[in-house]
């Protein structure tokens, strides 16, 4: 096919599966700086960037924006909802425009302040593609072809680990089975991101599994160069966005570095006072100022902020001290509670030096599920984590407007931790919701909300396989010297100064869950495999402190949870259960009380009773039982008399099914009339001792339960 007046640039990336990636630029989108359609199999990503030709006037950051949106109609799907249309994102698709954000921003230019947008849009969707490993290619592909400014090129990729061999972008049926599942984004030289979850897998295992990544990624950095060489964009946009004095700046870092070294050297653990010591440093140096001084008083916030980094980073290097007084390896302070809250499910306060989570479990029914409704995936979650991060707690008013993109951004590296020690459905019924309220936060409150989660867990009685701890790695790197320090359990003055965040979540088998940035160029395996070691150590000193508190989850449930219980039923009994137009379901809850749900998967029936009352539970369960229960010949069953005729009763002795238990098998002794010898509504245990093979009528006896009179009196003798 022809198109008229356009030039279109096509590439192919070989996946190791021997699957094709394919590029296409310069036919959709061509108003954009740069834009590019990614394709894997019948999905296909449109991926859009646009800079603004300059910055805004006092903007000394970054101000970039990345939005992943799926399609509706990319999946043949018609979204649900009122308005039937898209709007917000959803928290996966921010998830994901984070992967993308988080890989790209540290490689745009320090001195590039012009407003950045990065659209990425699946348009096309293929069930056995996952759309999010390919983002961030598509979003490198249009930077790739456009002039904006950009030491790249990226790219990401999902590893997995299955049957001892990595997977690069498996499908989902692979993923379902891996022990471990990385989304890992590189340049060609570095590695830049990494997160993803694991089922307690070794240090070892993930650094090989990186590396398998990275040796994936290469091979699509090298084929986006070829593509912005054959785009003619090897030479990007000249921009000048930012003013400097270098004289100043080297005045403000004669007079004032001792002095900030000095008070970092104090080691004062107390995060507001350490600020407040730091800024009296300026506010001495510009008072000191003559009232005519010409200096730009911006200008000398920003090198007295790269002073303080110096400062604080060479102080680690130079005295393997940090901050607030640790050594490289200390962890601060820990202590926890367990039952705070008298009326949650469970709940715990987990408070680690400065930071401290207050977090909640509740337990609810099948009716509190999740519903998930996107273009990819259309079905339930039964446990969920929300994480908040109110102003106050770091001492700032900030209105409350929800949850941003890094409140779903912790929350769901805190769910990814949690989800892999879960028992599995049949023991734990419930859907359980998890909140994290950070109440104080000077270091890793995502980890903390690990912390908390796991005591919140087994406060609340639920069974899961291990504890789970989490610690925030740092690094500080001199490329200079050569000499780096790897830091546990980070501050956020560590995190905001430093090359590395690094969070390992993990039990003491191994690891659950990861997310890592990397700010700096160069960072060798070595250290990264030493972050690692280290980080184990850290999170099983940070799990002992735990286990002081509480060491495994309590026997029972607190008396006020509501109980609930899961059974498996044959598939052809579903509708005996249910009854005609839900009858007997109906029924089952208005006399016992309890709350029952069945569905079918798995190809059998699984029942789910719901109840705050062990009795109601248990009511629902003995009707349930009986009705799906198959009556057994020589089985002895407590029935209740529903009618009564001249020959004899009829006994309900399982749930829709009566027997008749004859006037010859009520008593040894003979009985001419049924008068006075049973009522309507007694209770009576009675036998089955036969089944009619053609009409299939049950025949009960309840003299067999009874001594033989002359039995009775030999034993009397």
């Amino acid at each position: 096919m022809s198109y008229p007046g356009l030039t279109i640039i096509n590439k192919s990336i070989t996946l190791p599966d021997g699957r094709e990636i394919q590029i296409e630029t310069g036919k959709l989108a061509k108003q954009a700086d740069g834009s590019a359609v990614v394709k894997l199999g019948n999905a296909m990503i449109l991926a859009t960037v646009v800079a603004a030709k300059e910055a805004k006037p006092g903007v000394d950051f970054m101000p970039l924006s990345v939005d992943y949106q799926e399609k509706f109609a990319s999946n043949g799907k018609i979204p649900g909802g009122f308005l039937k249309r898209e709007s917000r994102l959803s928290d996966y698709e921010i998830l994901i425009s984070r992967l993308v954000d988080r890989a790209m921003r540290p490689l745009f230019p320090e001195d590039f302040h012009a407003d950045t947008q990065v659209a990425i849009t699946l348009i096309s969707a293929d069930a056995e593609v996952m759309p999010d490993a390919l983002a961030c290619l598509a979003a490198q592909a249009a930077m790739s072809v456009s002039d904006i400014p950009f030491n790249g090129p990226v790219s990401e990729v999902r590893v997995i680990s299955l049957d001892g061999k990595f997977l690069i972008n498996p499908t989902p049926a692979q993923m379902e089975k891996a022990e471990l599942e990385l989304i890992v984004a590189a340049s060609y030289d570095n590695v830049i991101m990494v997160e993803g979850e694991m089922s307690e897998v070794s240090e070892e295992l993930m650094l090989n599994a990186i590396k398998a990544a990275h040796d994936a990624i290469r091979q699509q950095c090298t084929v986006l160069k070829e593509l912005e060489s054959a785009a003619g964009k090897t030479e990007k946009r000249a921009y000048s966005h930012e003013v400097n004095d270098w004289d100043l700046k080297k005045k403000i870092t004669d007079t004032l570095y001792q002095q900030v070294y000095d008070v970092a050297k104090l080691g004062n653990a107390n995060k507001n006072e350490r600020a407040e010591s730091f800024k009296a440093i300026k506010k001495a140096y510009i008072e000191s100022l003559p009232e005519d001084h010409t200096e730009d008083l911006a200008l000398i916030a920003k090198y007295y902020h790269d002073v303080e980094k110096d400062a604080v980073r060479n102080l680690v290097l130079d005295e393997r001290k940090r901050l607030d007084g640790r050594g490289l390896e200390q962890i601060r302070p820990i202590w926890s509670e367990v039952g705070y809250l008298p009326s949650a499910h469970g709940s715990s306060i987990f408070t680690r030096g400065e930071t401290q989570s207050l977090t909640t479990v509740t337990f609810g029914t099948k009716l509190d599920e999740q519903l998930i409704d996107s273009a990819m995936f259309s079905g339930n979650n039964k446990l969920m984590l929300h994480y908040n991060f109110p102003g106050f707690s770091t001492g700032e008013v900030k209105p409350n407007r929800g949850p941003g993109r890094r409140e779903v951004g912790h929350g769901n590296l805190a769910y990814r931790a949690l989800k892999k020690v879960m028992p599995p459905e049949i023991e734990n019924p419930y859907t359980v919701r998890i909140v994290s309220d950070i109440l104080e936060s000077n270091g890793s409150s995502s980890m903390a909300t690990v912390c908390a989660g796991t005591l919140a867990l087994m406060d609340a009685g639920v069974k899961i396989k291990a504890p789970v701890s989490g610690i925030a790695m740092g690094l500080i790197t001199d490329t200079k010297t050569g000499r780096w320090a790897v830091l546990s359990d980070i501050l956020g003055d560590e995190d905001h100064l430093g090359d590395m965040d690094f969070k390992v979540t993990g039990t003491e088998k191994g690891i659950t869950a990861c997310q890592m940035d990397i700010k700096v160029d160069g960072l060798s395996y070595d250290i990264l495999s030493q972050a690692l070691q280290q980080a184990n150590r850290g999170r099983l000193h940070i799990l002992g402190e735990m286990k002081k508190t509480i060491a495994q989850p309590r026997e029972d449930l607190k008396p006020h949870a509501p109980r609930m219980i899961m059974i498996q039923i044959p598939k052809e009994l579903i509708g005996a259960v249910i009854g005609p137009g839900g009858k007997i379901i109906q029924e089952i809850q208005k006399t016992s009380g309890a709350t029952v749900n069945i569905e079918e998967k798995d190809n059998a029936g699984w029942v789910s009773i719901f109840s705050k009352d062990k009795t109601a539970l248990d009511s629902a369960l003995s009707q349930i039982k009986g009705i799906v229960t198959l009556p057994e010949v020589g089985e002895v069953y407590e029935g209740k008399v529903k009618s009564i005729t001249a020959f004899g009763a009829f006994i309900e002795f399982l749930p829709g099914k009566d027997g008749l238990l004859h006037i010859s098998e009520i008593k040894w002794e003979r009985l001419d009339t049924m008068e006075g010898v049973l009522e309507v509504g007694e209770t009576v245990k009675v036998k089955l001792v036969e089944i009619d093979k053609k009409t299939g009528k049950y025949r009960l006896s309840r003299k067999v339960l009874i001594p033989k009179p002359e039995q009775q009196a030999t034993s009397n003798s």
